[in-house]
């Protein structure tokens, strides 16, 4: 069974690369998908291919999840049967512990896709903040996507490049806008030992998950997120909607302040938003957000 580990955090790119890897095969694949919040999103942009996608419980499936993730590829494996499983862990986890998982069930070889978010990348690994994240990502991936390519400077594209070739030498990299790769993907196997690089990292992050309401105003929901963009409800490092507006279905991002919108592939069922921060003002989240009749 060929297995693929899309790892990256927040934001990087993770489930817009899935979408166009999942185009290449015509194998029996079964992807599992692991949000951090409640109100799972990513599942449901990733099924819109037509494969088999199960999310798992929020949290962190390489610590509080780690007995979830082993139950369910085992169960995975029994009724499906997959040629090709792929796991994207959410944008907190440590690819270390998924990695640890899957030898744990002698599930080999494994491939190790990294996405990194060219503009954001050197202030966060530099500054710290995220602890060990990044060298165990980096360190743990056999192909790492320097992503985002187009809203990055070419200088910080470099020092992004020449860092991680130097943490981790042997891995293949790629320069890339919204994941996109020209043709298929390397098959590489992970080469040599797990890498641990410390424990696991506690990012302490708020979470509110809220149901929107079907049929919203498009432009009320352009305006929350301009105001969750400007930091109206506390430090917020991803936000995230799938809504069926009254023009029709859309997918919202918003990435440290960042905000990109585009229509849907396919009509909402359960419209919801979920917000990923610091000192989030959870009671306005929750309430109107500024813009009357957006929630229930």
């Amino acid at each position: 069974m060929k297995t693929t580990v899309v790892c990256g955090l927040l934001g990087s790119g993770k489930t817009t690369f899935l979408q166009g890897f999942l185009k290449q095969f015509s194998e029996k694949t079964v992807i599992l998908v692991n949000d951090f919040a409640k109100a799972g999103i990513d599942g449901e942009i990733v099924s819109v291919s037509g494969i088999e996608t199960i999310e798992l419980p929020s949290g962190c499936i390489c610590c509080t999840l780690k007995f979830d993730l082993i139950s369910t590829i085992q169960k995975v494996l029994k009724e499906f049967s997959p040629e090709h499983l792929v796991v994207e862990p959410s944008g907190v986890a440590a690819v270390s512990g998924v990695l640890e998982v899957l030898d744990i069930l002698k599930i080999n070889p494994v491939t190790v896709v990294g996405v990194i978010d060219a503009a954001e990348f050197l202030e966060l690994y530099e500054s710290g903040m995220y602890g060990s994240f990044f060298e165990d990502q980096i360190r743990n991936s056999d192909i790492i996507l320097v992503n985002k390519v187009d809203l990055a400077p070419e200088e910080a594209i470099e020092r992004t490049v020449a860092t991680v070739e130097k943490v981790n030498p042997g891995a293949l990299v790629y320069r890339t806008v919204q994941a996109r790769l020209d043709g298929p993907l390397p098959s590489e196997s992970r080469r040599g030992p797990l890498v641990k690089t410390g424990d696991p990292v506690d990012f302490q992050f708020d979470t509110v998950s809220v149901t929107l309401r079907n049929g919203v105003d498009l432009t009320a929901l352009q305006d929350a997120f301009r105001d969750i963009a400007r930091g109206a409800y506390g430090d917020v490092v991803r936000a995230k909607a799938l809504v069926q507006t009254g023009e029709g279905p859309f997918k919202f991002d918003l990435v440290y302040g960042k905000v990109d919108q585009a229509p849907f592939d396919s009509a909402v069922s359960r419209s919801r938003l979920v917000v990923i921060g610091k000192n989030l003002k959870k009671d306005s989240l929750t309430k109107q957000i500024g813009v009357p009749h957006l929630f229930l």
